[in-house]
């Protein structure tokens, strides 16, 4: 019975964080852009989940291209960073840039912005991180990168995962939690939009803290959902979806903001990240629903318990992120 109570909860640990700057885009991200005729800047970023323990490779570089003066590179904050100069004899186009650090599920964005030229986009994989650069990106490259950034953005953002999590454990009905959900999309994808475009705008640091301090908020609703009356929030759970979802897009946005959009393809982009972050937030949704109709029909009784301490776990985590964002 403990085991079959542990079930919901187990599934959030699994999710718990190590690091509170919850919107960090997991992927890594290498941009190198011309500042004059054959003078290039190189700046990356690499995530990785154990500090290294001997000299990371530095990025490979076309052929015809070597790196000038010093190569400046370091690990903060769980990612390795590093910047450099480079000077290329010629065009790069045919050349070959990769990143021989690269390894296991994780991926790499590599933007090349060449003088007077359309700007290139290139993903990079831990099985093939390297890529042949043969001009601009196609609309359709575009769309697949982005796609997949936005997956992975709500599948390991922990901040925005945990508050979907919360909202199906609140409702656990599959209607008022497909309501709820539209709701929450609808509104994140206008102040994602608008803050992507330039047309809406708000400090990062408050966002962060009013986000954790919505995940509080549910997990406080889950915690007096049995001993009392309906709360406003369960009597129109989609008013609340949308205003925390309104929040919650300049989270998004934010995040977005730290890799940018590709020149002549803003649009694109933004769609196809808006899209990845709805599929992994359906995938969340479905998997809590699936676990919970399980535990109904092996143990009735283990539910609640479950969901309770799911609650806590998931109030206390955002209560550490909600102080960690005002104080630090």
């Amino acid at each position: 019975m403990r085991l079959l109570a542990s079930l919901l909860a187990l599934m959030v640990l699994l999710y718990l964080p190590g690091a509170a700057r919850a919107d960090e885009l997991r992927p890594g991200y290498l941009e190198m852009s011309e500042q004059r005729a054959g003078d290039w800047r190189i700046a990356w970023k690499l995530p990785l989940s154990q500090p290294p323990t001997g000299d990371i490779a530095v990025p490979q570089l076309p052929e015809n291209c070597r790196y000038s003066g010093q190569v400046r590179q370091g690990f903060v904050g769980g990612v390795i960073l590093g910047d450099a100069q480079v000077r290329c004899g010629g065009s790069v186009a045919g050349g070959t840039i990769g990143v021989p650090a690269l390894s296991g599920p994780g991926d790499m964005l590599v933007r090349l912005a060449p003088l007077d030229q359309p700007v290139q986009l290139h993903r990079l994989t831990g099985t093939q991180p390297a890529a042949t650069i043969t001009g601009p990106a196609s609309t359709w490259q575009v769309l697949g990168s982005y796609f997949m950034i936005g997956v992975d953005h709500i599948l390991t953002g922990w901040d925005h995962l945990l508050f979907v999590i919360a909202l199906v454990l609140l409702l656990r009905r599959p209607r008022a939690v497909v309501m709820a959900a539209t709701a929450f999309t609808l509104a994140h994808s206008l102040t994602l939009a608008g803050a992507a475009l330039g047309f809406l705008a708000m400090p990062q640091r408050p966002v962060e803290a009013l986000i954790a301090l919505s995940i509080v908020f549910l997990a406080v609703e889950i915690l007096r959902k049995p001993r009392g009356p309906a709360s406003l929030t369960l009597r129109f759970p989609w008013v609340i979806a949308l205003l925390f979802g309104l929040l919650h897009g300049f989270g998004f946005a934010g995040a977005l903001g730290a890799i940018g959009l590709p020149e002549g393809d803003i649009v694109p982009a933004l769609l196809a990240f808006n899209v990845g972050v709805e599929a992994g937030q359906l995938c969340v949704i479905i998997a809590v629903l699936a676990a919970l109709a399980g535990a109904r029909k092996m143990a009735q009784g283990a539910v609640q318990p479950a969901v309770r301490f799911a609650a806590y776990a998931i109030g206390i985590t955002g209560a550490y992120w909600l102080v960690d964002r005002i104080v630090i």
